[in-house]
C-alpha cells in the first residue's frame, strides 16, 4: 500500500480504462564490497570497491485498490504477519474501529499482476575463488546483520556454484 499523499498514486491510476505497467523491485542483501579484502590487490593493485546485492524486479499490470475491505484484509495480513513474533501481537481489533477507518482512508492499495519476474545478483562472482574467500571472510570480520546476510548468500552461491561445476 502507498500513502494517498505519494505521487505515485496519480501517475499509477489509469485514465480511460489503459492497463498502467508497473516495476516493482524488491532488494535483498547488499554491502559495499572494499578491494582491501581481495587478495589479489596484493598481487597486482588492479581492483577497486564494489557493492554486492541481490534483487528480484517485478513487471506488471498495476491495480489500486480503494475499497475498504480490499485494504482491511491486506492489512490484517500484513500485520498478522509482521506481529507473529510478538510476545503479544497486535491484531487489527485491538484499534477502535473509527480509528482504523480514518487510518485507510489516508493509503491506497496496490497490487501487481505478475507478467514477468528477473532475479539480479551480484556476489562477486566475476572474482576469484581466492578473492570470493577474501569478501566472505571480510563480511564475517565486519559482523553486522548487514554483513552477515551477504556472507550467508555468498557462501550459498558459492556452494551452488561448485555444485554444477
Amino acid at each position: 500500500h502507498l500513502s494517498r499523499a505519494n505521487p505515485h498514486v496519480d501517475r499509477l491510476r489509469p485514465t480511460a480504462g489503459c492497463r498502467v505497467p508497473g516495476l516493482v523491485v524488491f532488494s535483498g542483501a547488499e554491502h559495499y564490497i572494499t578491494p582491501t579484502w581481495y587478495p589479489s590487490k596484493q598481487e597486482h593493485g588492479r581492483v577497486v570497491p564494489t557493492w554486492n546485492y541481490i534483487a528480484v524486479h517485478v513487471q506488471g499490470a498495476v491495480t489500486l485498490h480503494d475499497d475498504t475491505g480490499w485494504l482491511e484484509s491486506h492489512l490484517s495480513q500484513l500485520t498478522d504477519t509482521h506481529e507473529a513474533a510478538q510476545a503479544h501481537p497486535w491484531a487489527m481489533h485491538d484499534a477502535p474501529r473509527d480509528y482504523l477507518d480514518a487510518q485507510m482512508k489516508g493509503i491506497v492499495g496496490v497490487s501487481v499482476r505478475i507478467e514477468a519476474l528477473e532475479g539480479k545478483y551480484k556476489l562477486s562472482q566475476n572474482r576469484s575463488d581466492a578473492d570470493i574467500a577474501g569478501v566472505v571472510h571480510g563480511l564475517a570480520s565486519r559482523d553486522t546483520p548487514a554483513s552477515r546476510v551477504m556472507e550467508d548468500a555468498m557462501r550459498a552461491s558459492e556452494r551452488r556454484r561448485h555444485e554444477r561445476s
